[in-house]
């Protein structure tokens, strides 16, 4: 249960079970009477308890206890389970209980014996003209039964081998190209808060969440040994690399990125705060407001149907072609192959020799004109 924040509601009280559990009450003076809230804190349903309570003890009209057995019976136990309340991001929480919801409102009371795979493929095909609501419902129920079937709850889990509908061929997110970067570029140059979005994107390929936490208390001094090109000496230096846990992973695993030398630059033009991307008023976005906010920017560059999401293709691109080795562009995309990297590094390797050949190209051409011209 979360602290109270200060103040408290007047007369709101919190306390302990004989079991140690913390529970809210209301007591109004010495003589009035104990009323426990016993709606979850935070709720609309916990504020028209303590209304009522407050208001001479008025009784509020609780949504019956769930029967055992039942869909919504078995949701409840879920939810007050570790594997809910330590395994699953916040949000997905937030996004699986607003699926829930809904699912409950008409099947709560359904026996969990009359769920099965039928009733499952019911739900993902209602939800088949929106392919993620679809894909979102059935992660949902799989992972629900899944700990139902852990807990012999259930003898098998009915979304095991639920299909999703087949998704039109519509190529996923626009990626984006070289020419809508200069666009943005151009209309949002070095010095914007908006170029510091585009640039965190493109130079850490972190997930939108990520991307509006980071910040300069995540890069630090790293030691390594470079190869003069000329010379083959071994010299030492220092990188700059930016490491985080990331809100995927529950914070529980580290990525360390390569601060390549475009966002460095960018940061250092600004402006930022205590994170890398920072609201007009200098402070931190939550992220889903960053995801509108880069989308406004987009769209006031005259780019308007790409995000985001498109730009991981662009961003290899550009990181490569600033010096990313594939190991890096393994780190920074996540990639498990390094074929995949090898792409982008071969490519710009080539891009490299093509402009050393034209530098020797225009040499030569110079000195043939010269020739001729003694």
């Amino acid at each position: 249960m979360e602290d109270m924040p200060r103040p408290r509601p007047p007369y709101l009280q919190r306390g302990k079970s004989r079991h140690g559990k913390p529970y809210w009450f209301v007591k109004v003076g010495r003589s009035g009477p104990k009323i426990t809230i016993r709606a979850e804190y935070g709720t609309k349903e916990f504020d028209e308890e303590y209304r009522a309570a407050v208001n001479g003890g008025a009784t509020v009209k609780r949504k019956p206890r769930a029967s055992k057995g039942t869909l919504e019976w078995a949701w409840q136990l879920y939810k007050a389970s570790s594997a809910w309340n330590n395994e699953i991001s916040e949000s997905t929480r937030r996004q699986r209980s607003n699926i829930m919801k809904h699912v409950l409102k008409t099947g709560g009371a359904s026996p969990l014996e009359d769920i099965d795979a039928d009733a499952i493929a019911a739900g993902i095909e209602r939800r088949a003209a929106t392919p993620s609501q679809a894909k979102n419902f059935k992660q949902t129920m799989r992972q629900f039964f899944a700990w139902l079937k852990r807990q012999k709850i259930v003898a098998v889990n009915p979304a095991e081998d639920a299909e999703l509908p087949k998704r039109p061929k519509t190529g996923g997110f626009k990626e984006w190209t070289e020419a809508d970067v200069v666009k943005y570029e151009e209309r949002w140059p070095r010095g914007t808060r908006q170029r510091v979005m585009l640039d965190v994107y493109m130079y850490t390929g972190l997930r939108r969440g990520d991307a509006a936490e980071v910040g300069p208390k995540h890069v630090y001094d790293q030691p390594a040994i470079v190869r003069d090109e000329v010379t083959g000496e071994r010299k030492p230096i220092v990188k700059k690399v930016i490491s985080l846990s990331t809100e995927k992973s529950q914070r529980q695993t580290a990525v360390h990125l390569p601060m390549l030398p475009p966002l460095a630059e960018t940061l250092e033009a600004g402006p930022t705060g205590e994170t890398f991307i920072v609201t007009e008023t200098g402070d931190a976005y939550v992220k889903e407001s960053l995801g509108n906010a880069f989308k406004d920017a987009c769209v006031a560059a005259g780019i308007m149907d790409k995000s985001a999401h498109g730009l991981r293709k662009a961003a290899a691109t550009r990181a490569a072609d600033n010096g990313a080795t594939a190991h890096e562009l393994m780190a920074i995309f996540g990639w498990k192959d390094i074929k995949e990297a090898e792409i982008y590094t071969k490519a710009a390797d080539r891009k490299r020799l093509a402009l050393r050949a034209m530098g020797m190209l225009d040499n030569t051409a110079a000195a043939n004109r010269d020739t001729l011209r003694s």
